[in-house]
């Protein structure tokens, strides 16, 4: 059976899968021949990772081009720097990410020592998106490198340009058992997620998720989610306003909204609205042209990736549009090109599906409130999301909303760059998904935390193996009591 990607490629799924399971089987090989690779060999991987993508700045942007006209300066930006960032983080760090560290000896146990190895998990499995199709392949890739695992890949079949130029990079540096790209639709997911492999990181919508927890419960294979949800931005009365809106506007339409941390509605006090609708439309016109002509021509927006996600994001903006929403900005749809247009809505009921599912797209409703507990009430109806923003100079405001909101992570008068700093966990909650990635976190997550103690001949434990005569109940009695 043939499996179009996109329309551009055939796939033979049945040889697919069949490469799966010679791929696994030298994958397995692999980690049985060479369970822990030494660290010499794991920088060797990351350098050549990096020299391939600087010396393929071009055909990296040539391909999310192509996949949904993303703007090479976005690419170069978002993608090859961040990735690079990543690389050469973890180039920098690993010596001493990967060196054993000691715990504290208590009381009871001083005469023992104690350390935690970081050892690989062995053979990983990589699911990657297609809206950051080169970053958010290479980012998770890093650290599994970095950590000593072999590694199947898996990237999008939406975004076959660069899925095809991933392929080649791994191909290109990499042995078939040590690195190993697979390409294919949900039947040949389907089919990996049958493997044991010893863990699995999935990034994508919440839906497919759930089957990936599903199915590597069956292996009971640990797993990295990184799903997403609908992030608020809460503008409180106190924030500078100008700065909200051009950081709002920057972070919620960069990628054509296509971006899982992005800000997916916004929150302001019903006397801000006006002002806030204005300096975002002031905002959107300098960032893609003052008009439709000028927004459908520019090269620096981009767009949808395939006529699905399209006409998903019509019937919401449609929806919510005849049950009472207003259009403040945009609106425009051009089928041909996949262009959606910077759109604004004010007046959305809470009950549309356009607040009940993560929008994706270039999208923002914006929500007035009168008091800061109900923007709180309103964005715990919604779940957890990946990142919670506050717009707010009140020092006493921010610590409130975020003691009482729960989410993968925040920013405070910023959106989205917490993704970028190499020193912060980057994860969801519930939701939005779970476990870490990035720097030593993405490290953490595809190595195995072994735990080792050392003893000698002489020990105090010796004092309660049995029997057990009154004076060692009268011991453990004190350890129970005072230790």
């Amino acid at each position: 059976m043939a499996d179009t990607i996109s329309g551009i490629e055939t796939i033979d799924v049945g040889k697919e899968i069949q490469h799966i399971d010679r791929v696994f089987r030298e994958l397995q090989r692999r980690r049985t021949e060479n369970p822990i690779p030494d660290i010499s060999s794991r920088l060797e991987k990351l350098q050549k990772l990096e020299n391939w993508i600087l010396s393929h700045r071009a055909e990296i942007s040539e391909a999310l081009s192509a996949d949904f006209g993303k703007p090479v300066p976005e690419t170069e930006s978002q993608e090859i720097f961040s990735a690079l960032t990543e690389l050469r983080h973890a180039r920098k760090k690993l010596k001493n990410w990967i060196k054993p560290r000691k715990v504290r000896r208590t009381l009871p146990l001083f005469a023992n020592r104690g350390w935690v190895e970081y050892v690989p998990k062995g053979v990983v499995l990589i699911m990657a998106p297609w809206n950051y199709p080169f970053l958010l392949t290479t980012g998770p890739l890093i650290s599994a490198v970095a950590a000593g695992n072999s590694i199947m890949l898996k990237p999008s079949e939406f975004s076959i340009h660069t899925s095809r130029l991933v392929k080649t990079m791994v191909s290109e540096l990499f042995s078939i058992d040590e690195i190993t790209v697979i390409y294919g639709h949900k039947e040949v997911a389907a089919e990996l997620l049958k493997y044991p492999f010893d863990h699995i990181y999935f990034t994508g919508s919440s839906e497919v998720g759930k089957l990936v927890m599903t199915a590597a419960a069956r292996n009971l294979t640990s797993v990295t989610l990184e799903l997403g949800g609908k992030s608020p931005a809460i503008i409180h009365p106190s924030a500078n306003l100008e700065d909200a809106a051009k950081k709002i506007a920057w972070g919620r339409f960069m990628n054509a909204g296509q971006t899982c941390v992005a800000p997916d509605y916004v929150l302001v006090p019903e006397e801000l609205r006006e002002n806030l609708v204005e300096l975002l439309k002031r905002n959107l016109s300098q960032f893609y042209g003052k008009n439709e002509q000028q927004q459908e021509s520019t090269p620096d927006f981009a767009r949808i990736i395939d006529q699905r996600h399209f006409q998903r994001l019509k019937k919401l903006l449609e929806e919510a549009l005849q049950n009472g929403a207003t259009l403040e900005y945009g609106g425009n749809f051009q089928n041909d090109g996949l262009f959606i247009s910077p759109t604004l809505l004010t007046g959305v009921s809470p009950d549309r599906q356009i607040m009940q599912e993560e929008i994706f797209g270039p999208i923002l409703p914006i929500i007035t409130y009168t008091s800061l507990e109900e923007a709180i009430r309103y964005i715990n109806e919604r779940g957890r999301p990946l990142a919670v923003y506050i717009f707010s100079q009140n020092k006493k405001v921010v610590p409130r909303i975020f003691s009482q909101t729960s989410s993968g992570g925040g920013g405070i008068n910023e959106v989205l760059i917490q993704f970028v700093h190499p020193n912060l966990p980057f994860g969801g909650i519930r939701e939005s998904g779970f476990g870490n990635a990035h720097g030593y976190y993405g490290f953490k997550a595809f190595s195995h935390e072994k735990a080792f103690i050392q003893g000698y001949s002489w020990s105090p434990l010796k004092l309660l193996y049995p029997p057990y005569p009154a004076w060692k109940k009268k011991v453990i009695d004190i350890l129970i009591r005072y230790f």
